[in-house]
C-alpha cells in the first residue's frame, strides 16, 4: 500500500493558518474530527492539507476515499477498500475485511463527501474506531456524523485579509490586471485604510451547516484555503482597495464564490462586478425565502456565473452535470452533444466554462480529463431539471459508457490491455452510475444483466470480484426476458463465485446457465458454463474432470471461432490439472502455446498465468534461474492489472524457489506476505492439495534451515507486508547464485510422491499444517 493517496496541489494555500494549526491539534486529541460547513467554504482542501502535514505520525499512511460520487450506500465499504489500495475476493463482508486490515496498523482515513450517505457512512465509522484501536478519521462534510467520541470543526468563510488575497491571487491566475491597492500574487495583501483591522463582521463568522445547494468540493478544484507562511506586506496603492474589500464582504469570504468572481475579473472591473452583484442578490433573495444568506450569497456567486455565461455554455453545464466523476472531451461530445450543441463546438465551450473556474482540469496517464466541482454540478443539475431532460443525459450518459465497457471487452484482448485497465479504473464512478441506472429502470433490466457480464474482465481481470458479485447478483435477481444477457451474467457470476471459494453460488449460477443455453441453443453460453465448471473441479482437485472439461469447452470454442483471454486461460488450467498429475511436458507444452499467441496479440493478464505454469516447470526442473526470471515477470503483471489471485499463486511458487536458491529466511518472509494475501483471496490456496504443495514444501525446508523460531520471525515480518510491499520483495530478491541447493540435490518435485486428484501429488505435502 502507498503511504498516501493525497492529490497533489494544483495551486497555492492562501491563509487558513490558524484553522490549519486548530486542526491538526485535534487530530493530536481525537480519533474522529469532522470539519463541517456550507458548500464551498472550503473544507475539503484545508482538510487535505492538515492531512499531509499530518502523515509523519501515521505509520501505516493516508487515505483518502472520496464518497461524494457515490450514489448506493452498499458501495460504501468498498470505496474505503479501494481508498486503502485493499482488493478482497473473498464471499466475506467487505466490513469485516476493512475491519481486519485496520485492526493493527495506524493510519489516518479521510473521508469527503459523506453527508449523503450519513446514516450508512456513521455506523461504519463507528465500527472501524472501536476495532480499530490505531485509527484515526477524518471526516469532511456538511453536517456530522453524531459518533461517540467525534470532535466537531465547524469551518467558518475566510477572513478578510485572506479573502482579499485569495482573490487577488485567483484573478492573476486568469489574466486579469493587478487589483487596485492589493500586493501582487504570492504576497499578503497590503490595504489602505484600515490597518490593523480584524476580520470579518460578526454576520460573517457563522457555519452554516446542513443546507445549501452543493454536496462539496471536489478534489483537486484550485480552492486556494490552505495556510502557508505569512510574507512581507507590500504596500498598497492609496485609496484603491475598499471596492475588493467590499466584494469580498459581499461574497462573505467563501472560498468557491471568490474562485467565481476572480474568473470574472479579466472581463469586468472590481466596481462592475459589484453593481451586477447587487441584481444578482435582489433577484435571488427574492426568489429564496427561507435560505440562510450566506447560501443565498453562494447560490447568487453562481448564479451569476451561470448568467454571465452564455446560452450554449449554460446548456453544456447543465448537462456536464450528469457525470459523477472526471470525464474526458469525447465522452462529453456524445453525452452532451445534440442540435442545441454541435459536437464541433463543445471543445470551445469546454474551454470556455474551463476558464470561468467551473471546471478543473487533471492531467492523467490517459490524457487530458475534466472534472466539475460538486456544488456547481449540483446547480447545473437543477437547471437540468428545469429543462426537463434529466433522465434523458442520464440514458446518453450510460450509453456512452455502456459503449466504453463493450470497447474495452473487445481490447482486452489487444496491446491496449494495459490501457483498458487504466480507463476502467478511471470510468468507474460512471460505470457504477449507469449499472444504478439500470437497475432503477425494469425495462433496463437487461441492459444492466449485460453490462454487469460485460465487466468481466474489471471483476476478475483488474481485482474486482467481490464488487463484480454485487452488480451480477442485483442484475440476476430481475427478470429481463433477455436470455443471452442473462446467460452471460450467469456464467460470469459462476467465474467469479469460482474465484472466491464459493462452490455451492459457483455451482447454482453455471447450472443455470447450462441448463438456459442447452434449452435456448446458445452453444457459446454453454461451453464458458462448462469451462467454468472445470475451474471449479481444478480448484477442487478433480483433476481428471478438470481436463475433461474445460478440453470439452476448448473444442467448442475451436469451432465456434472463440479466441480470447478466456480461452486462453482455458487451455492454462488444461495445463495445470496435467502439470499436477504430473505431465510437466504437457502442461509447459500448452503454456508455451499460449505465451505464443499472448505476444502475437499483445495479451499480457493470461501471459502472466502461462508464465506462472512455465517457473513452476523450470522448478521442477531445478532451473532455479530461470523458474525466478518467469515468475518475477508474472508477479510484476499481476500485479500491475491488481489481480490478486494471480499475484498470490506466483509469489507463493517464488517462495518454494527462493529456498531451492539458498535463500531460507527470504523465502520464509515472502510465505508471510503469501498467506496475508491469501486473506483477501479467500481460502488458502483454494483449499486444493495440489496448490498448496508448493507452500508446504518451502514451509519444511525453510524450517529445517532456519529452525522454527527464526523461521516463525520471518514469516511474520512478512505478515506485516502490504500487496505493493510485497511485490517490491519478490521483484528486487536475487539470492547469492554461489548459494542454493547442495551440490547434485535435485528439485523439489513437488507432485511425484503421491496421488491427487487421479494424479501424482505430494503425500508429505498433506501431512504438514496449514498456515
Amino acid at each position: 500500500m502507498r503511504r498516501s493517496n493525497l492529490p497533489a496541489e494544483l495551486n497555492r494555500f492562501v491563509g487558513r493558518s490558524t484553522e490549519q494549526a486548530a486542526l491538526t491539534a485535534l487530530l493530536d486529541v481525537s480519533r474522529l474530527v469532522t470539519v463541517v460547513g456550507m458548500g464551498g467554504v472550503g473544507k475539503t482542501r484545508l482538510a487535505l492539507r492538515a492531512a499531509a502535514g499530518a502523515q509523519k505520525r501515521y505509520v501505516d499512511g493516508v487515505r483518502l476515499a472520496e464518497l461524494a460520487p457515490l450514489r448506493d450506500p452498499e458501495l460504501i465499504e468498498y470505496a474505503l477498500a479501494e481508498a486503502l489500495d485493499l482488493t478482497d475476493h473473498t464471499t466475506r463482508p467487505p466490513r469485516e475485511m476493512l475491519v481486519e486490515h485496520l485492526a493493527e496498523r495506524r493510519v489516518l482515513l479521510v473521508l469527503d463527501g459523506f453527508e449523503h450517505l450519513v446514516e450508512e457512512c456513521a455506523p461504519l465509522v463507528r465500527e472501524l474506531l472501536e476495532q480499530a484501536p490505531g485509527l484515526c478519521v477524518l471526516a469532511v462534510g456538511r453536517r456530522p456524523l453524531r459518533v461517540a467520541g467525534e470532535t466537531v470543526f465547524p469551518l467558518a468563510p475566510l477572513a478578510e485579509a485572506d479573502a482579499v488575497a485569495l482573490l487577488a491571487e485567483r484573478a492573476a491566475e486568469a489574466g486579469a490586471p493587478a487589483l487596485p491597492g492589493v500586493a501582487a500574487p504570492h504576497g499578503a495583501p497590503a490595504l489602505t485604510g484600515a490597518p490593523g483591522r480584524p476580520g470579518w463582521p460578526a454576520h460573517g463568522s457563522g457555519t452554516g451547516i446542513g443546507s445549501g445547494i452543493g454536496i462539496g468540493i471536489g478534489i483537486g478544484s484550485g480552492i486556494g484555503i490552505g495556510g502557508s507562511a505569512p510574507r512581507s506586506p507590500v504596500p498598497a496603492r492609496p485609496g484603491a482597495p475598499d471596492a475588493v474589500r467590499e466584494l469580498c464582504r459581499r461574497l462573505d469570504g467563501i472560498p468557491l464564490a471568490l474562485e467565481l468572481a476572480a474568473g470574472r475579473l479579466p472581463l469586468l472591473s472590481v466596481e462592475q462586478m459589484l453593481h451586477r452583484l447587487d441584481d444578482r442578490f435582489r433577484l435571488l433573495t427574492d426568489g429564496a425565502r427561507g435560505a440562510l444568506p450566506r447560501h443565498q450569497t453562494l447560490r447568487t456567486a453562481i448564479g451569476w456565473s451561470h448568467e454571465l455565461c452564455t446560452p450554449e455554455e449554460r446548456l453544456l453545464w447543465a448537462r456536464l452535470s450528469v457525470f459523477p466523476g472526471a470525464f474526458d472531451l469525447e465522452a462529453v461530445e456524445y453525452v452532451c452533444g445534440g442540435p442545441e450543441l454541435p459536437a464541433e463546438r463543445v471543445l470551445d465551450l469546454l474551454g470556455g466554462l474551463l476558464a470561468q473556474s467551473l471546471l478543473v482540469r487533471e492531467d492523467t496517464p490517459l490524457g487530458p480529463a475534466y472534472r466539475m466541482l460538486d456544488t456547481v454540478a449540483a446547480y447545473g443539475a437543477e437547471w437540468l431539471a428545469a429543462l426537463d431532460d434529466t433522465e434523458r443525459m442520464r440514458r446518453r450518459h450510460r450509453d456512452w459508457y455502456m459503449g466504453l465497457a463493450t470497447w474495452c471487452e473487445l481490447e482486452w484482448f489487444s496491446p491496449r490491455q494495459a490501457e483498458v485497465a487504466a480507463r476502467t479504473e478511471a470510468a468507474l464512478p460512471h460505470l457504477r452510475a449507469a449499472l444504478d441506472l439500470c437497475l432503477e429502470l425494469p425495462e433496463d433490466a437487461h441492459l444492466a444483466q449485460h453490462l454487469a457480464g460485460t465487466l468481466w474482465f474489471a471483476w476478475v481481470g483488474c481485482g474486482r470480484l467481490s464488487e463484480g458479485r454485487h452488480w451480477l447478483e442485483r442484475a440476476l435477481a430481475l427478470d429481463s426476458g433477455h436470455e443471452e444477457a442473462r446467460l452471460k451474467a450467469l456464467w460470469v457470476l459462476g467465474y467469479v463465485a469460482v474465484l472466491q471459494g464459493d462452490g455451492t453460488a459457483a455451482v447454482a449460477a453455471l447450472h443455470e446457465c447450462g441448463e438456459r443455453a442447452r434449452s435456448s441453443h446458445n452453444a457459446l453460453a454453454e461451453a464458458y458454463a462448462t469451462h467454468r465448471m472445470g475451474c471449479l473441479a481444478l480448484l477442487t482437485d478433480d483433476l481428471p474432470r478438470a481436463e475433461e472439461l474445460i478440453g470439452r469447452a476448448l473444442e467448442e470454442y475451436r469451432a465456434l471461432g472463440e479466441l480470447n483471454s478466456n480461452v486462453l486461460m482455458g487451455q492454462i488450467e488444461v495445463a495445470l490439472a496435467r502439470a499436477f498429475r504430473g505431465d510437466w511436458d504437457g502442461a509447459g507444452a500448452l503454456c508455451r502455446e499460449v505465451r505464443d499467441i499472448c505476444e502475437e496479440r499483445g495479451e499480457l493478464w493470461a501471459r502472466a498465468y502461462a508464465l506462472y505454469v512455465l517457473g513452476f516447470s523450470a522448478l521442477d526442473r531445478g532451473a532455479y534461474a530461470e523458474a525466478r526470471e518467469l515468475l518475477t515477470e508474472a508477479v510484476v503483471i499481476n500485479h500491475t492489472f491488481r489481480d490478486l489471485v494471480g499475484l498470490v499463486l506466483a509469489i507463493e511458487v517464488l517462495a518454494l524457489v527462493t529456498v531451492c536458491q539458498g535463500d531460507p529466511v527470504g523465502a520464509a518472509v515472502l510465505q508471510g506476505a503469501a498467506a496475508t494475501l491469501w486473506d483477501a483471496v479467500g481460502v488458502r490456496l483454494f483449499g486444493s492439495v495440489a496448490f498448496d504443495a508448493p507452500r508446504t514444501l518451502c514451509q519444511r525446508r525453510s524450517e529445517e534451515a532456519l529452525g522454527r523460531e527464526a523461521y516463525e520471525a520471518a514469516y511474520r515480518e512478512g505478515q506485516a507486508l502490504s500487496a505493493a510491499e510485497a511485490v517490491e520483495l519478490a521483484v528486487a530478491a536475487r539470492p547469492d547464485p554461489t548459494t542454493g541447493a547442495p551440490a547434485g540435490e535435485s528439485a523439489p518435485r513437488p507432485f511425484r510422491t503421491a496421488k491427487v486428484g487421479g494424479g501424482p501429488g505430494n503425500a508429505e505435502a498433506r501431512r504438514l499444517p496449514h498456515r
